[in-house]
């Protein structure tokens, strides 16, 4: 998954300012106590992320 996917489908599950606000904020205990911004620029993969955002918000299976 690139960046762009990632980013698109944080917008589409959560509204653009949502999503910006979840990734720049949000601290997540999976991604080791790192915001979505900070997993990604320490190299984290964006599906790896994305799964830590759908698991703490209990996204639904079909829209993972």
């Amino acid at each position: 998954m690139r960046h762009t996917v990632f980013r698109r489908w944080m917008a589409a599950e959560f509204g653009q300012t949502r999503a910006e606000m979840l990734a720049q904020d949000h601290v997540f205990s999976s991604l080791g106590g790192r915001t979505v911004d900070e997993a990604l620029e320490a190299g984290m993969p964006p599906k790896e992320v994305w799964t830590a955002v759908c698991d703490a918000f209990e996204v639904p299976a079909e829209r993972r």
